[in-house]
């Protein structure tokens, strides 16, 4: 049975961490966000994220998107800079159309940082893309 279920590759789809100056309180803040570059809204996001390391593990934060339009990106959350020793996970499924969509992007110990900045589609910003 569960060999029928066929769930297609997720393309166009992408989880960036960016480093971005927040007004409110003068600070640098890490934050992550999705990103839809397809040309369709993407329906029923479920994004789940956890970090772990051999002897860790964060507590599971989890967030629901009802539609991200065509082109367009959310905040998923704030990241602290304490994380980034541990592997860091977001799990995301999705509708498109009819179809769903699930995809587990990970960001290894360590690859968050300064210097592995590089621009972000759609944003106009500097970030860390997952893969």
């Amino acid at each position: 049975m569960k060999k029928d279920i066929q769930i297609p590759k997720v393309l166009d789809v992408y989880i960036a961490v960016v480093n971005e100056y927040n007004d409110l309180y003068n600070t640098q803040d890490w934050n992550a966000y999705i990103i839809n570059m397809k040309d369709v809204d993407l329906e029923m996001v479920l994004i789940v994220t956890s970090g772990y390391s051999k002897d860790k593990m964060t507590s599971i934060f989890r967030k629901k998107i009802d539609v991200l339009p065509k082109k367009s990106y959310a905040k998923i959350e704030l990241m602290q800079e304490d994380l980034f020793v541990l592997n860091n996970t977001f799990k995301v499924t999705f509708f498109e159309g009819n179809q769903m969509f699930d995809k587990t992007y990970l960001f290894r110990k360590n690859t968050i940082n300064l210097k592995a900045l590089q621009p972000i589609p759609l944003m106009d910003v500097k970030g860390v893309l997952g893969t």
